[in-house]
């Protein structure tokens, strides 16, 4: 067994991170490789949870002339295909997973126990969390860090299309600070776009940590879970 840093993951996916260069829907290929680095990672003896985003198929503002609810509603639901394309990706490669979700959809996953996603956990499964919180008004970002909380991760990787914290968009500003590390306060009182408000309250409130890494290049899993200098530690 490679050497580890963390035995419990809680990884956050963006939808978009589904959909390689084509920007929407799912790029099997670009499934394949994340999950190439996930198998790599079960294989070292790290247990894995997943949250996955739906903004490949849709983002609730899109849908600015429906109800919030609606829109909302929608996003959760396009939560599930990316789970069902996770899940495909992963078995194929002989990782045994299980998709719960937080709204029933009893013919294809489980509903989300808590207990039983441990039990999973701990049987070496890849547990896939799809429908966010099972509510509107809030984010995947929010139900990753209360999924890692419930399954007591002992670390949130979330990859992002940008590969750590900027002080401001680095694609917009060249003289934005990267930082390696920063507190939940500093994220907060500087109003850093890291995760949402919400999000990034509760993990400051649940001394959850979290690191923050390009998913553009999948090994930076496998990295960030040997605890190599990567990204931003938020904590």
């Amino acid at each position: 067994m490679s050497e580890i840093k963390y035995k419990r993951v809680l990884l956050k996916l963006s939808g978009e991170a589904l959909a390689g260069e084509q920007k929407t829907g799912v790029n099997v290929e670009t499934v394949g490789k994340i999950c190439d680095k996930i198998k790599e990672v079960v294989d070292m003896g790290v247990q894995v949870g997943i949250v996955v985003g739906a903004g490949n198929f849709w983002r609730g503002r899109n849908g600015h002339q429906m109800k919030r609810t609606t829109a909302d509603y929608m996003g959760i639901i396009a939560t599930a295909m990316n789970g069902l394309a996770l899940q495909d990706a992963l078995e194929a490669r002989g990782v045994p997973s299980r998709l719960q979700t937080a709204i029933e959809m009893r013919e294809i996953a489980e509903p989300f126990i808590q207990r039983k996603a441990e039990k999973h956990l701990d049987l070496g499964r890849v547990v896939i969390f799809a429908c966010g919180t099972g509510h509107p008004y809030f984010t995947t970002d929010t139900a990753a860090v209360l999924r890692a909380t419930e399954i007591n991760a002992d670390v949130i990787l979330l990859g992002k299309a940008i590969d750590a914290v900027y002080s401001d968009d680095p694609k917009i500003n060249p003289n934005a600070v990267r930082y390696e590390e920063i507190t939940y306060k500093e994220v907060l009182e500087k109003e850093l776009k890291v995760m949402d408000i919400t999000a990034t309250a509760m993990c400051r409130d649940n001394n959850m940590p979290l690191l923050v890494f390009g998913i553009a290049d999948p090994e930076n899993i496998v990295r960030a879970v040997r605890g190599e200098k990567i990204g931003t530690r938020v904590f």
